[in-house]
């Protein structure tokens, strides 16, 4: 009875151990099989007890015999499985060293850097040129000459950031501009380019570190039509096609008349959201013809010469073109964000 037991036993798990089909497949055979507690040759052997010597003798020698084959058996499907993972794992790692070097893998342009060489071409291509300057900036180029008084309320520590030595970092790239005016004079046509600082509030739609591309064209019987027409022209060039734009009074000392020119946001379609702070527009291009003040103080005569002058928010301009709601996303840097553009 016992031998037969152990011979089917062994059959049919030698038959089970050749088909495993994973480690943990052949680790259960065989804690069926060698269990200490109710493993099934454990089980045999707690029998054996009630056999006669001669018998249990017999069955001893046959039981022996099977635990041999099945653990020889277990053993070389464990090496086959050890073989067969070693082999895949070199396969992924192979090299071949004779190739050349892949290289470091190519970045793109941020999303920020992309759209103001998009407008610097554009700019160029209308014979604008572009200007830089200090970050650093006086409180004579980013104020007193652009007809900013003392009394302003920009000049409040709520805006800028003055530093110890008396200058400041710049709230705006309007400063080029006045450079531009005092190195090149008229005719004039220019922008620039840059980061700007201001004490802001961190929210879905301000930071403090932000990027500005402010332009201006100085030349004689320049009128709103110009203005209008290069305004147009940047947003058309942006956007890839028409969008809604509003022309409305607006107040910037450094032009007179001033306007605010506002767009639809694209982000909500103009039902309201955080980004144009629930009222459907954002202010997009303070604009306006340069006010007399500011071009005598940059010496140039106002009464022979004029243009226009604006200022547009490229953090903005970014986020409306590419559907962001928090301005944030921009800033921080974080490469499966950024990787999408």
């Amino acid at each position: 009875m016992l031998d037969r037991r152990i011979q089917e036993l062994e059959s049919g798990s030698l038959a089970r151990i050749r088909s495993a089909r994973s480690p943990d497949d052949l680790e259960a055979i065989r804690v069926e099989l060698f269990g200490r507690r109710d493993g099934a040759f454990t089980l045999i052997g707690k029998e054996m007890g009630r056999l006669k010597p001669d018998e249990r003798r017999r069955i001893g020698l046959l039981l022996n015999a099977a635990k041999r084959n099945l653990e020889e058996a277990l053993d070389l499907k464990k090496r086959q499985f050890a073989d067969a993972e070693l082999s895949a794992r070199l396969d992924a790692e192979w090299i071949d060293l004779t190739l050349p070097a892949p290289g470091p893998r190519r970045g793109h342009l941020h999303p920020m850097t992309q759209i103001q060489r998009e407008l610097e071409e554009l700019f160029v291509s209308l014979g604008f040129t572009v200007l830089d300057g200090p970050e650093v900036e006086t409180e004579y180029h980013n104020f007193d000459a652009l007809n900013i008084p003392a009394t302003h309320p920009a000049r409040d520590a709520q805006d800028t950031f003055w530093l110890e030595n008396g200058l400041l970092l710049r709230t705006h790239t309007s400063p080029v501009q006045v450079r531009g005016m005092e190195k090149l004079g008229p005719p004039l046509r220019m922008i620039a380019p840059g980061r700007a600082f201001r004490n802001e509030t961190v929210d879905a739609s301000h930071e403090h570190t932000f990027y500005q591309l402010e332009g201006m064209m100085v030349d004689r019987d320049v009128s709103v039509a110009h203005l209008l027409y290069f305004m147009r022209t940047l947003l058309a060039a942006i956007f890839k096609r028409e969008v809604e734009v509003r022309l409305r009074p607006g107040y910037f000392p450094f032009v007179e008349p001033g306007f605010e020119l506002d767009i639809r946001c694209v982000i909500c379609g103009g039902t309201g959201c955080a980004v144009c702070k629930q009222n459907g527009w954002v202010e997009l291009l303070p604009c306006g013809l340069v006010h007399p003040n500011v071009l005598s103080m940059s010496g140039i005569d106002p009464e022979q010469w004029n243009g226009f002058a604006f200022g547009l928010g490229l953090t903005r301009l970014a986020m409306m073109r590419h559907a962001i709601d928090d301005i944030r996303l921009l800033q921080g840097n974080d490469l499966r964000f950024l990787e999408q553009f």
